[in-house]
């Protein structure tokens, strides 16, 4: 299996069963992505050398206008999509085999998880896994320590308050904050 047939089947959010070809290239696609997150986070990078490793880790031409700020954790590393200008700062773990698209000029805090797997609900097939996508608007600021869940998507120029879970799509130029996440005000241009 190539990553684009990988990547198709991640969009079309596929059930893959445990053991299956699929599970096995999650697990192939994996063992890669340590490798190079383990390289980012384990010595200084100048950040064109960082851009180098996260085109890398997706697969993709990174952007020069990108920043990390290491360590950053990933399971998969080739469904990650990033627009112009992201900026993503340390302790970020991105769950990214159903696909995790970030748009333009994006401000990630510090310890943001993004999950794309959801597993069965039945005890006996719970190694079982469903992907869905999580795409993030342009000009949207995540604050620290958030958890952004799979299916979720966030309009553009929306704020996630610090220690958010969200749940649930964010509507665009809103900020949102809790657990579960809600929209509290609409932000005025």
């Amino acid at each position: 299996m190539d990553i684009n047939e990988f990547r198709n089947r991640m969009f079309n959010q596929e059930h893959i069963i445990t053991g299956s070809e699929m599970f096995k290239k999650f697990h192939e696609l994996s063992q890669e992505a340590i490798k190079i997150t383990m390289e980012i986070n384990n010595k200084y990078h100048t950040p064109q050398e960082i851009i180098d490793l996260f085109s890398k880790l997706t697969g993709k031409n990174i952007d020069k206008s990108f920043r990390l700020f290491p360590p950053f954790y990933t399971d998969c590393g080739k469904n990650i999509t990033l627009g112009k200008n992201v900026f993503i700062n340390s302790c970020c773990r991105f769950q990214d085999q159903g696909g995790i698209t970030i748009g333009n000029n994006v401000l990630i805090g510090h310890n943001t998880t993004i999950a794309t797997l959801n597993h069965d609900y039945n005890p006996k097939t719970r190694g079982n896994l469903t992907p869905n996508s999580v795409k993030i608007g342009n000009d949207v600021w995540i604050g620290a320590d958030c958890t952004i869940l799979p299916g979720v998507v966030i309009g553009n120029g929306a704020i996630i308050g610090a220690g958010s879970v969200v749940t649930k799509n964010i509507p665009s130029n809103c900020i949102a904050v809790g657990n579960p996440a809600k929209v509290i005000k609409e932000i005025e241009e």
